[in-house]
């Protein structure tokens, strides 16, 4: 199964390569066939690199099927500190109807970038009337969520410095590291990467797989 895969993969690398339009990457292209669940991660130039890495590290080795979609105009994105990524996939080439979690990093200016683009705005509207989860971190619960009319009556957190578009869009800020209220999950900042992703993997899979991996990641030595 493994040859199989690593075959499969070879081939939508080759077919990214000829026609960069019609190919997502092997990992995206992977993850497709798996059933584990699923997030995708949007990306803008801009975001903050911890508040995409961390999640993205501690859901993939709890199994979740983690798939990072550019928003801009090819799959490379450059945080907002310089660092470059290259995406697995362009926000045109899916349709996150399969999403079990939508996520939505943070940094400046990227989560200003993220909630100007229409298709994320309608993808997370589409997920909540489905009943299905969003998390935001940072600045992206107030610049986003907020923005878009889907914290009316929730509680929420987010970075210091924005929590008057949580209060004008009419959510309770909490001030937390982390504010779970239904479906929703935000987050206040960069430090507050380890916990949220921690929290979006019990939601997705269990406690003792969250737990154990933080064990294994000694993020729990460190909070001791």
């Amino acid at each position: 199964m493994k040859k199989i895969v690593c075959l499969l993969g070879m081939f939508f690398e080759l077919l990214a390569f000829c026609n960069p339009s019609l190919a997502k990457s092997s990992y995206a292209a992977a993850a497709e066939r798996n059933d584990n669940p699923k997030a995708y991660v949007f990306l803008a130039d801009g975001f903050e690199d911890v508040e995409v890495m961390i999640p993205i590290d501690v859901l993939r080795r709890g199994g979740v099927n983690v798939v990072t979609v550019s928003i801009m105009n090819s799959t490379m994105v450059a945080s907002a500190n310089g660092v470059n990524i290259k995406a697995d996939m362009q926000f045109k080439q899916g349709s996150y109807n399969d999403a079990d979690l939508l996520i939505i990093p943070g940094g400046m200016p990227g989560a200003r970038n993220l909630s100007y683009h229409e298709g994320v705005s309608n993808a997370i509207k589409d997920q909540l009337v489905a009943g299905k989860k969003v998390a935001a971190i940072c600045a992206a619960p107030s610049v986003v969520l907020a923005a878009i009319g889907v914290l009316n009556g929730k509680y929420a957190t987010c970075c210091p410095g924005y929590e008057s578009g949580l209060k004008s869009a009419g959510a309770t800020f909490t001030g937390d590291l982390v504010t779970v209220d239904g479906n929703i999950t935000t987050a206040e900042g960069p430090a507050a990467s380890f916990p949220f992703a921690f929290e979006l993997l019990t939601q997705l899979v269990n406690k003792a797989t969250s737990n154990a991996i933080a064990e294994s990641m000694r993020y729990k030595h460190l909070m001791e």
